[in-house]
């Protein structure tokens, strides 16, 4: 005879988020238009999200206009060689999927989380089969004191969770003495791989999570970091990015 437990127990649950579905109706992340499940878009909404396809460059995953054959890479990744192996991101960092960015980041979105990381791991299937571990890129703490929690770490918790790669959220930290601005000015220096992480990442490959890739930055110096930290191979995954031509002021909390 089958356990009725597991059934009674999502009954359970289900009963207890009727108040709150009631109260804080799901809406979607776009328009704020009532849908059915929480971080989910509406019907108009969905078709307007950008994703990035392929043909993209096979380092940077800058998508191309045309295909122009397996191994082809971008003026980019031929003049600046990034420390990293390859990024790839789920969408251009614009309308929908930047409203998105700015709702988990700033709006206590936490919610949507779940939903982008699954848009990413589309994007990064080839990444995240290869990955021995799930590292985000760590927040400041003045802005982690304000916000009280790390995007980066939510969507890469959820990338994990999804994926069954390990998760290590503390791998690599701000320097310590390094204030916000010195960390800005100076971004190739302001991360560390602590003596008490680096069993985690010794050797093995990191799949470095953020939510926008701006100008790289950021990826760069964790990168340095992770490898400096004994990393084998690091590869980038974010669930947006700033398109050439694309780029504003306010982009630069990620950079």
């Amino acid at each position: 005879m089958a356990d009725p437990m597991p059934e009674i127990k999502s009954l359970a649950l289900s009963v207890a988020a009727w108040p709150a579905r009631i109260l804080f109706p799901p809406v979607c992340a776009g328009c704020r238009r009532q849908v059915t499940q929480t971080g989910a878009l509406c019907g108009a909404c969905w078709p307007k999200l950008p994703f990035l396809e392929m043909p993209w460059c096979e380092v940077m995953g800058t998508p191309f206009s045309h295909d122009f054959g397996a191994g082809f890479l971008s003026a980019e990744a031929i003049a600046n060689p990034p420390p990293f192996n390859r990024a790839r991101a789920a969408v251009a960092y614009t309308g929908i999927a930047r409203r998105m960015v700015q709702g988990l980041k700033f709006h206590d979105r936490t919610d949507l989380a779940p939903w982008m990381a699954r848009w990413m791991l589309r994007a990064g299937a080839e990444l995240v089969a290869d990955a021995e571990v799930v590292v985000p890129v760590p927040l400041h703490w003045r802005r982690f004191f304000w916000r009280q929690y790390n995007q980066s770490a939510e969507l890469a918790r959820a990338i994990a969770s999804l994926s069954g790669v390990p998760f290590a959220p503390m791998a690599v930290r701000q320097q310590i003495g390094l204030g916000l601005r010195e960390r800005e000015d100076n971004v190739r220096a302001a991360f560390v791989v602590p003596p008490e992480a680096e069993i985690d990442v010794r050797g093995r490959r990191v799949l470095v999570i953020d939510d926008v890739y701006t100008t790289g930055a950021t990826v760069a110096a964790v990168t340095r970091a992770l490898r400096k930290g004994g990393a084998g191979a690091v590869d980038v995954l974010t669930f947006a990015r700033v398109l050439p031509g694309d780029f504003r002021p306010d982009d630069t909390d990620t950079i």
